[in-house]
């Protein structure tokens, strides 16, 4: 799909068409600026991830206009939860602010879907156009633009402002020496797609009881969860995550989604014979792990800013959130009567960012450091789920979905968590 004429300059480029990517372009373009969307790959095309989309992410699915209720969806009621032999059901919490319900879609569709619509939406998207480094203004260390390869051949593309949404690795923020912190968490997570027919469709399956062992022989439980997100048509992505802070860990996660699915296939016949893809990994950056997310004519958001959630790994709700958010700065910026007053308001997108998730990923931060004690993980996952208590408090913390406001007494422990800590 490349449905713009190839002109090279614009209001903003926005790089990469993520979700991230995707909805600062929509909503850029709805506020009446020309945006060029760059996306390296051609649609339709896959991503490492786990397809699930939590309340959150529904909302701004829903805020952005998308039709959630044609096909292509698969509806979630809550999650499904698995340790050592218990299994509980836990629905969606009621938040007054968000959707009663998840959904799950294919990257692979998912993504093409936003391309279009912020191509809907007004933006020019050039496809197979791979942004390999800023370009400056003459005399100046601020950013003017990108240079990419199209068709083989360099070509330079500029704007005022950039937006990296170009993901974990994100050349343009590495470009301007915004590396990822160690002090912040760092997930790894494999997944391959699956076809079992036998299964009911309404939850997203998670497993906390992932068993291994050490460089010696101990068998211990990292930090981390299995999943299966029901895809549809009776096909699932299956995969698992790991969370730590620091050097990583020697854990091989090719063999611990290995043992995993081995222990669980009799039942749900995760096996070669019902594999329909390899099996894949990517990284995940949470917790903010870039700063600041604004520089020098250069935002960033999604995965490029380290906005993934480390307790559950989600990153397309706060993929498309911070795009939304990197969207209303750079508009309310570009209506400044002067260059001072500009640069005012695109300086207070780091500050936004903190003030939306910075205290919830402090409090991710420490009960990853927490979690990643083996004898702490392993009291989670074993007896966890027995106390209904403790069952709606983590399910709350870990998709973040909880009302400030609300007179719920876990509501107002995580809400007063929150206010305990720093903003990352």
């Amino acid at each position: 799909m490349d449905l713009s004429p190839h002109r090279d300059s614009a209001d903003v480029i926005v790089v990469g068409a993520g979700p991230a990517g995707c909805a600062t372009a929509h909503h850029l373009a709805l506020a009446g600026l020309d945006v060029l969307l760059l996306e390296k790959a051609t649609f339709p095309r896959d991503k490492i991830c786990g397809d699930g989309l939590t309340p959150r992410a529904v909302k701004e699915l829903v805020d952005m206009g998308v039709d959630t209720e044609g096909a292509g969806w698969v509806r979630t009621r809550g999650l499904r939860v698995h340790g050592s032999g218990t299994t509980v059901e836990m629905p969606w919490p009621s938040v007054a602010s968000f959707p009663d319900f998840g959904l799950v879609r294919s990257r692979m569709d998912l993504d093409h879907l936003l391309a279009r619509t912020a191509v809907a939406s007004g933006a020019r998207l050039l496809e197979g156009t791979k942004a390999t480094g800023p370009v400056f203004e003459p005399g100046t260390d601020r950013v003017g633009g990108v240079v990419a390869r199209r068709d083989g051949a360099p070509h330079t593309y500029r704007a005022p402002l950039v937006v990296a949404a170009d993901g974990a690795s994100s050349r343009l923020a590495v470009a301007l020496g915004l590396h990822q912190r160690r002090d912040r968490p760092m997930g790894v997570a494999v997944r391959r797609y699956y076809t079992v027919p036998h299964r009911d469709q309404d939850h997203l399956e998670a497993w906390l009881d992932l068993e291994t062992r050490d460089p010696r022989g101990r068998t211990y439980m990292p930090f981390g969860y299995g999943w299966a997100f029901p895809v549809g048509d009776g096909s699932f992505n299956v995969g698992l995550g790991t969370f730590h802070i620091g050097r990583r860990p020697e854990l091989d996660h090719r063999r611990l989604f290995g043992e995993w699915t081995e222990r669980i296939s009799p039942v749900w016949r995760f096996d070669e014979a019902h594999a329909t893809g390899p099996l894949r990994g990517a990284p995940l950056p949470a917790g903010l792990n870039r700063r600041p997310q604004y520089t020098r004519g250069l935002l960033l958001t999604g995965d490029a800013g380290g906005m993934i959630n480390p307790l559950s790994g989600e990153g397309i709700d706060y993929a498309m959130e911070s795009g939304r958010l990197a969207a209303d700065t750079i508009t309310h910026a570009l209506r400044q009567p002067t260059a001072h007053a500009r640069e005012a308001a695109l300086l207070a997108y780091p500050e936004a960012v903190r003030a939306a998730y910075g205290r919830y990923f402090t409090v991710g931060r420490l009960v990853v450091h927490a979690l990643n004690h083996p004898r702490v993980m392993k009291i989670v996952a074993t007896k966890g789920l027995r106390r209904p208590v403790l069952q709606r408090f983590i399910f709350k913390l870990w998709a973040n979905l909880t009302d400030p406001h609300s007179d719920d007494a876990l509501d107002r422990v995580i809400t007063a968590l929150q206010r305990a800590v720093p903003a990352a």
